[in-house]
């Protein structure tokens, strides 16, 4: 897989940075008090370009780059994987790949969209975009349309065992280790049961 472009890593650094201080500004004020000309002030851009990147205001706390993470990760997982191991794998290697800002990051923006109804409602609508689209590269290894409906069942349970595990990592305090052990704990129920 090639590596993006100058330009392309120029968007992503500039997207990065509105959701920095968006992040940021959220914890300051509160997400309601914020507004979007604040948000382009603290990150030096115009409102629309903010809309460039962002459609909504949600969507700063929502949108991030993991689904794009994990499908390459569950592409290029080894052959000899089992389908719950290549999730598995991708979903920590994916959260190992991010650096220590991005996991405290990943840690504010949960914590927002779960404690702001509207970007709760927000997520839940999001996640079965995010099903469709990691159950692709699934499908493709298993020699499936990308639209099988069995691997988008099998992922949309793994992404239902992800999220307790993300909500039990922000109720608990959010550290990186125990993140990694909860995934796994709650990847092995499905494997297992409870």
């Amino acid at each position: 897989m090639s590596s993006p472009g100058l330009r392309e890593r120029k968007k992503q650094k500039t997207r990065w940075a509105i959701q920095e201080h968006a992040v940021r500004l959220f914890v300051e004020q509160g997400y309601d008090a914020t507004t979007v000309e604040q948000i382009a002030e603290a990150a030096e851009i115009s409102p629309s370009t903010f809309f460039r990147y962002f459609k909504t205001k949600e969507d700063v706390v929502i949108q991030d780059r993991y689904d794009e993470l994990m499908a390459e990760r569950i592409r290029a997982a080894p052959p000899e994987l089992t389908p719950l191991e290549v999730v598995r794998h991708a979903f920590v290697e994916s959260f190992i790949a991010i650096g220590p800002d991005e996991v405290d990051q990943a840690l504010q923006r949960a914590r927002l969209q779960l404690g702001v109804p509207a970007l709760r409602m927000r997520a839940l609508d999001s996640l079965q975009d995010s099903i469709r689209y990691l159950a692709v590269p699934l499908a493709e290894r298993l020699g499936r349309p990308g639209d099988d409906f069995r691997c988008q069942a099998f992922v949309g349970a793994c992404v239902g065992a992800m999220i307790n595990a993300m909500m039990a990592w922000v109720r608990d305090g959010g550290e990186v280790q125990q993140v990694l052990a909860l995934i796994d704990d709650a990847l092995s129920v499905i494997e297992r049961g409870p």
